[in-house]
């Protein structure tokens, strides 16, 4: 299902899933007339924009934590205009499994955007490289993301970007090995070691949303 209130992207966007070989259920402009057409048949992957009607604040936002919360199978995928980190935390907040959150333009860029989807369907994480690039400048020296090294911060980059440890050691041009060694040591130098299991990655792509 789609929700974007520009007929524009919206009809593009129906085009290019039906192009690819999936199915568009509903394709809505605003957050209510999702979560009708939620209640009525369930998608595999939901599609949203963070500003729709009736202010243009955060109403896809808010649509997309309750559909997380009713119906935890179903993959979201938010789209914003804009770098809004708090915006990608507050999604995150709860979970980040099965959740994304790409800018605009990655529509543009249409393997990376199938990609995501894929992901996020899959029940992995998909957060735009853009917003972590652009998380990676505000880091200031008294945050503990300041006591990184660069290998450490380049492997939670991949990490907050949703890819697997196999994914971060191809991209990284390291072993699988080399990986979980440098997770392992942001998660003590982040305070996490004591978290156990996929709570550690997501309590890591958290903090490094939120610093």
């Amino acid at each position: 299902m789609i929700a974007e209130d520009s007929t524009l992207l919206r009809e593009g966007l129906v085009r290019l899933l039906a192009e690819e070989g999936h199915e568009v259920l509903a394709a809505v402009g605003d957050a209510e007339a999702l979560l009708e057409a939620m209640a009525a048949r369930r998608p595999d992957v939901v599609v949203l924009d963070v500003r729709m009607p009736p202010t243009h604040t955060d109403e896809g936002l808010r649509a997309a934590v309750e559909i997380r919360e009713r119906w935890p199978r179903v993959g979201v995928l938010v789209l914003s205009q804009h770098v809004e980190r708090h915006y990608a935390a507050r999604l995150l907040a709860s979970t980040a499994e099965g959740v994304g959150y790409l800018l605009k333009d990655r529509v543009a860029q249409v393997e990376e955007f199938l990609d995501a989807m894929e992901r996020v369907h899959a029940g992995g994480a998909a957060i735009d490289p853009e917003v972590v690039r652009h998380l990676v400048l505000r880091t200031t020296h008294g945050d503990p993301l300041a006591r990184l090294t660069p290998r450490e911060r380049s492997v939670l980059e991949a990490l907050a970007q949703g890819h697997t440890n196999a994914a971060i050691a191809e991209k990284l041009h390291i072993s699988v090995s080399a990986v979980e060694k440098n997770l392992n040591t942001v998660f003590d130098k982040l305070d996490l070691s004591r978290a156990t299991g996929y709570s550690r990655r997501v309590l890591a792509v958290l903090r490094y949303l939120e610093s």
